[in-house]
């Protein structure tokens, strides 16, 4: 079943759940006071009388009181902020500058200096992970990486990706922190346009083949089919390397394609809310691309989002084995609800469910042949880089029940080998 007309960003309509939200305020109050006995919990189109008095109350307190004039519309939107600030990291409220960086980052061409990132409470920014093949990953920033200044100066408290926008052709420094380093360091960039090939393929030996996919976009699952297409003319496929090293995730529809083109059937994921509209299913429809060749994904600490749901509907078919390490952890549904005044709120509204009925919320997917990064090369141990460690996650359902590691960033190719050693191996099975 495939779905590429759902332009949305690991989520579900945003017009519809809109439009739900509409519906429901429509058959409501829109205020209630706390001891109105009609009031039903958790509604969501009541607020409490005395919750909207005590905004009233410090917001006349700041206007009036604060060292320095503040204006209502730096207010209100620090107030709107607000709202989000405590619900989870992935819940966010945009401007209408930062919605439009967004959008640009999910059609891959934007200016900037290539990097997923994610704002922590001390308002310093965890790299998710560099995009290949753009300054940030040219200049060696990895997975992990700590981002505590900018151009010498810290980072602002609201908005502190702003400054690493610029005009292509300018610099920017930036400070960093890495694990295993015993001071910051600094790097300094160029600002580009950055226009992202989210897929790559080549063939590693005559009859195998391997395919990257750098982040889950727009045009994702018509490169993954030109990609592979072209991989096939070239002689029929043993098997393929599927590389989803350090992907952040992105476009769920796009990830859903991707599973569809390596599945004959089978459930690919579904989607679990507490309103109707969050609740979906996406199936495979008949169609195997790569005729039933053998398949392996390879991940790490840095596969997020999209590349889960992919790896987790490719393992749970029976139709791929996981090498690599432990994956992020982020199995939320982020909704894009746009604003009419050109800003837009990305709000977590359900939990993404592998076939197998499993939630990897805050737990990752464990693969099944590890691999591990010699010591001597090793990167960082990232003992803070996961969901798991993000404060205010969602709390996952099976977070903390097996023997939690924290997965490492497998960089270099002597991991692409490692992979084809394994899809080359005769798949065993139980009588």
């Amino acid at each position: 079943m495939r779905r590429a007309c759902l332009l949305v960003l690991l989520a579900l309509s945003a017009h519809a759940f809109a439009q739900d939200a509409a519906d429901q305020e429509a058959k409501a109050p829109a205020v209630a006071s706390s001891d109105d006995p009609d009031a039903v919990e958790n509604r969501p189109s009541q607020v409490p009388l005395d919750e909207i008095q005590r905004f009233v109350t410090v917001f006349n307190a700041v206007k009036e009181a604060y060292v320095e004039p503040v204006e209502d519309d730096k207010l209100m939107h620090s107030a709107v902020r607000g709202l989000l600030l405590d619900l989870d990291p992935h819940s966010v409220y945009f401007d209408r500058a930062d919605a439009q960086e967004f959008d640009e980052q999910a059609t891959g061409s934007y200016a900037g200096i290539g990097v997923e990132l994610l704002t922590q409470p001390d308002n310093t920014l965890l790299v998710v992970s560099p995009i290949d093949d753009t300054p940030a990953a040219r200049a060696g920033i990895k997975s992990g990486d700590v981002i505590i200044a900018i151009d010498g100066k810290p980072l602002p408290e609201q908005d502190s990706m702003a400054p690493l926008r610029g005009d292509p052709g300018s610099k920017v420094k930036l400070s960093l922190v890495r694990e295993g380093k015993a001071k910051p360091f600094d790097v300094e960039l160029v600002r580009e346009v950055i226009r992202i090939a989210s897929v790559r393929g080549k063939l590693l030996e005559p009859g195998y083949g391997y395919i990257r996919i750098s982040a889950f976009q727009v045009d994702t699952g018509a490169a993954f089919q030109k990609a592979l297409d072209e991989l096939q003319a070239k002689g029929r496929l043993k098997g393929l390397v599927l590389d989803l090293r350090s992907n952040p995730g992105g476009m769920l529809n796009a990830a859903v394609q991707v599973a569809d083109d390596l599945l004959e059937k089978g459930n690919i994921v579904s989607t679990r809310g507490r309103i109707a509209i969050s609740d979906a299913t996406y199936d495979a429809t008949p169609g195997d691309r790569l005729h039933g060749a053998p398949v392996v994904v390879l991940v790490d600490a840095g596969s997020a989002s999209a590349s889960e749901v992919l790896a987790g509907a490719l393992r749970d078919n029976g139709r791929a084995r996981l090498v690599g390490s432990r994956t992020f952890g982020k199995g939320s549904v982020q909704t894009v609800l746009p604003l009419g005044n050109g800003d837009m709120v990305k709000l977590t509204t359900a939990r993404y469910y592998t076939p197998s009925g499993r939630s990897i919320q805050a737990s990752g997917l464990t693969p099944d042949v590890p691999f591990r990064p010699e010591q001597e090369d090793a990167p960082a141990s990232l003992i803070e880089y996961s969901e798991a460690a993000l404060p205010g996650h969602l709390h996952g359902d099976e977070e903390g029940v097996d023997d939690y590691r924290v997965g490492d960033v497998l960089d270099g190719d002597e991991f692409i080998d490692q992979a084809l050693a394994e899809l080359k191996k005769p798949v065993t099975t139980n009588p």
